[in-house]
């Protein structure tokens, strides 16, 4: 939750922060008058408790003025606003939503190189070839290891990563240790009370644009995306103290990749595209550009655009006939060559795989969600039927494809260590809350990426099985979230009863409100062959070269129309399904050791 958000909680219940924070102060008609932020009596300083001003405060004597936040940090932070975001959030009893991913990474402080203030090479090249003052460099707390510039990224005073690279152009960094913990550089000189601040991509950019007047913070590793931007995961809460973002990186390729990844992650109701009218800001200082303030006052927002021509998307289209490489890197392919170009999983679509209880769906999905993580796909799986640890040991043996035993213990931790940063467990065993479950998809999404989510299953997520109004608008928020973040969300349901199991079920079969059909942009049926399972069990014969489960496709709105039916066999050791009997597993990580021991 950003520091927008908790502004107008606080003026929500106006009155009652006010008398909290300044609780000498009284009532005066639609105000509360005190003395001033130290608190006494008086009535310079007046908070606004009602109407579209609720909360907004000025003291006159001073000049001071601003939001409860404000107020807060003013009061009771002496001015830290980041500090005064916390405390608000503890007083009005807001909890980030509770998470289960990967365990959290330690990390050691880093080892800082003696070093003095810069001098001789790096004074030269720092102030007389990027044009950097000296009062800049003391701002951020640069130092000089012979002809090394070291750039210390500090949070709270203390060190938490250095960069160390040489003083001359097109020298680089030299590598960081893994043990420090990705961190944005220049905390040390934004102001305790800025709500604004600037991202960029470098370190001697961030300190160009403070001279420039805009306090800034430069990420670790540069434009991209992927790893190049994991500083999201240890920065999100430092960040949240900031109405207003710009992101202000080099206009390049990596540049727009960057922005592209960040904006949704923090907020694209908070964050600006600056475009400077060079490649980055020190150009702009060392090309002669004065001011870069125009570039910053026409900064365009992320807001969405509702109403476009259609020419403008000619790109796009051209894209769905003749897709990228970019393109079909945001498709996810199921794990069965057979559905590959007929029954595929892409971006920004609400998938629901349905069927008869014991049918498989559970099994079929998280095969799916294994073969999606080897794609580069990012999973957080919600399954509120079985404990994680039982979810997880099928998933582990899908993984592993160990056949006929089961894995070493060292090979189900390298499985296990594979999931880091791919893998992440809503915990909760039983009916949850609809709207928890999509805070904390929406939470997932921000701040570790998560891009592919399932919920198993829809009968699970705290509404009364004949509660259709419920239900239907969960899915519509579902197919919300999925259209703003792009995301793909499998929803697993169940079908009616059926009098006899070896019917195939269609869409007509699906339990509870026919919304679920009509939203969703795939619907898959799962149906297992109990017509050959009773035929091999009587001694039949004439079945046994039949799959052993079906994925029949009832929908697929993206799909050119296509409606397959895909057989699959299972392998029952692995828990794999595969494209037919005979074909081995797929091992999806490699381990040097043994990978199994006798059952």
């Amino acid at each position: 939750m950003n520091i927008g958000e908790i502004s107008r909680m606080l003026a929500d219940q106006a009155e009652t922060v006010a008398k909290y924070l300044l609780p000498n102060g009284k009532r005066d008609g639609a105000e509360w008058r005190a003395g001033s932020t130290g608190g006494e009596a008086g009535a310079s300083l007046g908070v606004h408790l009602t109407g579209t001003k609720a909360g907004v405060w000025s003291d006159f004597s001073t000049g001071e003025a601003g939001d409860l936040v404000d107020l807060w940090a003013a009061v009771r932070c002496n001015g830290h606003v980041g500090k005064a975001v916390t405390e608000a959030k503890s007083w009005l009893g807001v909890k980030d939503p509770e998470f289960h991913g990967h365990a959290s990474k330690s990390y050691k402080p880093p080892l800082v190189p003696k070093c003095t203030k810069p001098k001789g090479p790096v004074h030269q090249y720092l102030c007389g070839k990027r044009y950097l003052t000296e009062a800049t460099l003391e701002a951020y707390k640069i130092g000089a290891d012979g002809k090394n510039i070291v750039f210390p990224f500090l949070r709270d005073g203390e060190p938490v990563m250095v960069k160390v690279r040489e003083a001359a152009d097109g020298a680089k960094p030299k590598p960081t240790s893994a043990e420090q913990q990705p961190c944005l550089f220049g905390w040390q000189a934004i102001p305790d009370s800025a709500r604004e601040v600037t991202l960029c991509e470098g370190e001697i950019d961030a300190m160009t644009l403070y001279q420039y007047g805009y306090p800034a913070l430069s990420v670790p590793f540069g434009g991209g995306k992927g790893a190049k931007q994991q500083w999201l995961e240890t920065e999100y809460h430092h960040l949240e103290r900031f109405d207003r973002i710009n992101l202000c990186f080099d206009n390049d390729k990596a540049g727009h990749e960057a922005v592209a990844e960040i904006a949704p992650r923090l907020g694209r109701h908070r964050c600006y595209r600056v475009v400077l009218p060079k490649k980055d800001a020190n150009d702009c200082l060392t090309g002669g550009v004065k001011s870069v303030k125009e570039f910053f006052d026409s900064a365009r927002t992320f807001d969405p655009v509702q109403l476009r021509g259609a020419s403008e998307f000619t790109d796009e289209v051209i894209e769905e006939f003749w897709p990228s490489e970019t393109t079909r890197g945001r498709t996810t392919q199921l794990p069965w060559d057979r559905a590959h170009g007929k029954l595929d999983l892409r971006e920004a679509e609400l998938s629901v795989f349905f069927g008869i209880n014991g049918h498989g769906k559970s099994q079929i999905v998280n095969n799916i969600c294994v073969d999606a993580m080897a794609q580069g796909r990012r999973v957080c799986i919600a399954s509120m039927e079985i404990k994680p640890q039982k979810m997880l040991k099928q998933l582990t043996r899908q993984a592993a494809a160990v056949v006929g035993s089961i894995p070493s213990i060292p090979y189900i931790r390298a499985v296990m260590q594979w999931f880091h940063d791919k893998l992440w467990i809503f915990e909760c065993v039983g009916t949850t809350k609809a709207s928890d479950l999509l805070d904390v998809m929406d939470y997932a999404h921000k701040r570790y990426g998560v891009d592919m989510f399932v919920i198993d299953s829809l009968m699970k997520c705290g509404f009364a099985e004949d509660d259709y109004n419920a239900a239907k608008l969960f899915v519509e928020k579902l197919c919300d979230f999925k259209n703003s973040t792009n995301c793909h969300v499998i929803l697993v349901a169940h079908s009616r009863k059926v009098e006899n199991e070896t019917s195939r079920v269609g869409k007509m079969d699906l339990k509870g409100t026919g919304a679920v059909a009509d939203l969703c942009d795939t619907l898959v049926a799962v149906v297992r062959n109990k017509r050959k399972e009773e035929a091999q069990k009587s001694g039949e014969t004439g079945c046994d070269d039949q799959p052993d489960a079906f994925l029949y496709c009832d929908k697929q709105r993206n799909g050119d129309g296509a409606e397959p039916r895909i057989g699959l066999w299972l392998n029952k050791n692995t828990m794999q399904f595969v494209n037919y009997e005979s074909q081995r597993p797929r091992r999806y990580v490699e381990f040097t050791g043994s990978v199994e021991v006798s059952a």
